[in-house]
């Protein structure tokens, strides 16, 4: 175990001094105490169970770092602690009050950390004695035949991601079945690598007494606008063509409507600034070219966002939500830097 492992569990960096101290700071920062409902009446209790659990996912928490992230896990501990803890803790609470399983939809655009943060929680869910699931929206991608019938259909679908080129009855299926506690599902997968990157389905994974879902993707839980914004929408919708497409691909997002309708609940990883997702594709290429596998241009990275920008806009599908509590239930801001920003349910 790393010799800062050994300073964090040991009585003294543990002890009355450092837990007043984190009692202080989680009390603090208002917004983030409200959303993992920390009180003065509870906040020694709420310290006391989260240093029990840091003691007891580190270890886990310390390899994943190293061998998924490679990265030293001290450079994640505050996350850990400030937000992934404190959460795992409130979603087990939530599992706790449901009579079935629970559906975290979490919702967040390239870059954002969704599938990093589905990891973590898991290892703190496992730990909480819960037995997670894992599915993104891409798990539920048409097979490639199929999209392939899509695109001679629609010309304009050049690549998959957007409204319509998933199996929205598949994911019904799957999450119905799991809701109804079933014991043994089997989970759809998709191999991105397939036929040159166009990629297709895999060989499903066979799941049993699933207690939570985190159910992630970039466009989970987003809802239909009204038509009219894109008269006046901002780049990359400029031309009539452009419109045309977004109000086509706002009016597909009726068929997911259903499938949102599952989520017990949704939080929202929302940069403080959409355009932050081009850069943080163009340094996750970069280091893809490093390590000697194919990567995109800087030219081919602008066309593909901006293709999903065209086709659900952040300014106009992702920020009204952050002031949408009945959709949304967990706002979690990320800086430039990657770093977290204010955590909150609502603003008030």
């Amino acid at each position: 175990m790393n010799l800062w492992l050994d300073e964090i569990l040991a009585t003294d960096a543990m002890g009355e001094t450092w837990e007043q101290q984190a009692r202080v700071a989680a009390l603090a920062d208002r917004l983030r105490a409200k959303a993992f409902e920390i009180t003065p009446e509870n906040v020694n209790e709420a310290i006391a169970f989260r240093s029990h659990l840091l003691k007891s996912v580190l270890p886990a928490f310390s390899q994943f770092c190293q061998t998924t992230l490679q990265i030293e896990p001290k450079e994640m501990l505050q996350v850990l602690w400030d937000l992934w803890l404190p959460l795992g803790i409130k979603l087990a609470s939530q599992r706790q009050q449901l009579e079935r399983p629970l559906i975290q939809g979490i919702l967040g655009g390239q870059g954002t950390g969704k599938t990093t943060m589905s990891k973590v929680l898991s290892l703190i869910l496992n730990q909480l004695g819960y037995q997670t699931l894992s599915l993104s929206l891409d798990d539920l991608y048409k097979t490639y035949s199929d999209r392939l019938v899509l695109t001679q259909q629609d010309p304009r679908l050049i690549w998959r991601g957007p409204p319509g080129t998933h199996d929205v009855h598949l994911g019904l299926d799957v999450l119905d079945q799991i809701r109804q506690s079933q014991s043994s599902v089997m989970v759809p997968r998709f191999d991105k690598s397939a036929y040159r990157g166009a990629g297709d389905r895999t060989t499903s994974e066979i799941v049993t007494n699933v207690d939570i879902v985190l159910f992630e993707g970039w466009f989970v839980g987003v809802q239909p606008i009204n038509a009219d914004v894109f008269d006046t929408a901002p780049p990359p919708i400029i031309t009539d063509e452009d419109k045309a497409f977004a109000r086509d691909m706002n009016r597909r997002l009726d068929d997911y409507l259903r499938l949102w309708e599952r989520l017990d609940s949704l939080i929202l990883l929302y940069p403080t600034d959409y355009r932050c997702s081009l850069e943080w594709r163009k340094q996750a290429e970069q280091q893809m070219i490093a390590a000697g596998k194919l990567g995109m241009s800087n030219a081919e990275i602008e066309q593909f966002v901006n293709y999903f920008w065209r086709s659900l806009h952040p300014e106009l599908f992702i920020k009204p939500l952050v002031k949408d509590a009945t959709v949304v239930d967990l706002v979690i801001e990320i800086h430039a830097d990657h770093s977290f920003g204010e955590v909150y349910c609502d603003r008030t």
